[in-house]
């Protein structure tokens, strides 16, 4: 009687065989509210990539006749010229409260203005490659043009100002996040690694770093720019400011996870082998915990929004012309524009928005990254 070999395929567990960034990517798909802000967080980046596709008109255009105009509604149903189906709106007309003599403005049904969908409007640049006039929405009608968010007291208008000020108050948390984490993650993980007098020193460096009350040095730093730099100048200058105070938090992190790792059996065995310092911290310390860094970085986005718009809204940040939400929430500082427009708030909720979302993919990204919260 001949022995049968019977084989049976086991499929391995998808845990058992997962990369780590499959297992941070399965649980953060289980945060619905982290999920919610990547997409929101992604389609906030993309209007700043492209903003002149999404906005509606030119963003420094003037236009006497619309000051303080308010924003208009888009109608998708006609029923009062027949009816149609379509984007459309209707101009506004001002009229006079009979009581109390106040502005008013209602809508004139009786001129029906259709939106075309990736129509033409005014010329743009696509990131400096090419230009062109193809925008999502555009109005048919070039003398009454569309309001969404209405308009401030120049009469341009806020919705699209709205989305071209994304591109530099978005990208202004990139780049001093950038620059933060550079510095972070360099004098950190030298501190961790070598430990002894350098590790004493750059402590002490952190130690005053974090001292620092950081509202005021920014203050100081803004303020000593000055006033006659062109707007590119002043866009670095304040991305340097930003960074030069948000990186030793990051240092102090990076530290203390490099001061644990260097004990590690893999960077004694890696040290054995006659492996470079350098391969040792870049290739097999910094990886086994760069998890962690993203969740750090995407929480350190928002306070560098946050910050630009804080020192702009001053008037110690980005100047005019620049457009930035900071910027643009500067019209929104006298009494008149609270009690007669205050649509002009209406950056300051692209803020918050923009903060939320950022602040959550933050904490999901953390949560996902944690090996002890499965």
């Amino acid at each position: 009687m001949s022995d049968i070999a019977i084989t049976t395929t086991v499929r391995p567990d998808r845990a058992a065989v997962a990369s780590q960034w499959q297992l941070i990517w399965w649980a953060f798909k289980r945060h619905r509210l982290a999920m919610a802000a990547l997409f929101i967080t992604i389609a906030m980046y993309i209007v700043a990539l492209v903003p002149g596709f999404f906005a509606i008109n030119d963003p420094v255009l003037q236009n006497a006749r619309a000051t303080f105009y308010p924003p208009q509604r888009v109608h998708l149903l006609d029923t009062t010229n027949g009816f149609s189906v379509g984007l459309h709106y209707y101009p506004l007309k001002l009229t006079r409260d009979p009581e109390t003599l106040a502005a008013v403005f209602v809508e004139d049904t009786g001129k029906k203005i259709p939106i075309q969908l990736f129509g033409r409007g005014y010329e743009y640049s696509v990131l400096g490659l090419f230009n062109t006039n193809i925008h999502l929405l555009a109005s048919t009608d070039k003398t009454r043009p569309l309001f969404l968010f209405g308009a401030d007291r120049l009469g341009r208008d806020v919705f699209s100002r709205v989305v071209q000020g994304s591109q530099i108050s978005l990208s202004i948390g990139l780049v001093g996040v950038f620059f933060s984490l550079l510095l972070g993650v360099v004098l950190g993980g030298i501190s961790g690694y070598y430990g002894g007098r350098i590790d004493f020193v750059l402590q002490r460096v952190i130690d005053f770093v974090l001292s620092l009350p950081t509202i005021p040095i920014w203050l100081a730093m803004a303020a000593a720019l000055p006033q006659g730099w062109p707007a590119t100048l002043q866009y670095m200058m304040i991305t340097i400011i930003l960074s030069l105070t948000g990186w030793a938090q990051l240092a102090r992190v990076v530290r203390g996870r490099f001061l644990s790792l260097r004990t590690e059996e893999f960077v004694a065995a890696a040290r054995l082998d006659g492996v470079p310092e350098r391969r040792i911290i870049f290739r097999h310390m910094l990886p086994s915990f760069s998890s962690h860094i993203i969740a750090s970085v995407t929480l350190a986005v928002p306070a560098m929004i946050l910050a630009e718009t804080s020192l702009s809204f001053l008037g110690l940040g980005l100047q005019p012309p620049t457009i930035s939400w900071g910027v643009l929430l500067r019209e929104a500082q006298n009494i008149r524009s609270i009690a007669t427009a205050p649509w002009l708030f209406l950056p300051g909720v692209a803020v918050v928005v923009a903060v939320m979302a950022l602040n959550l993919l933050g904490d999901g990204l953390r949560d996902a990254a944690d090996p002890y919260n499965k």
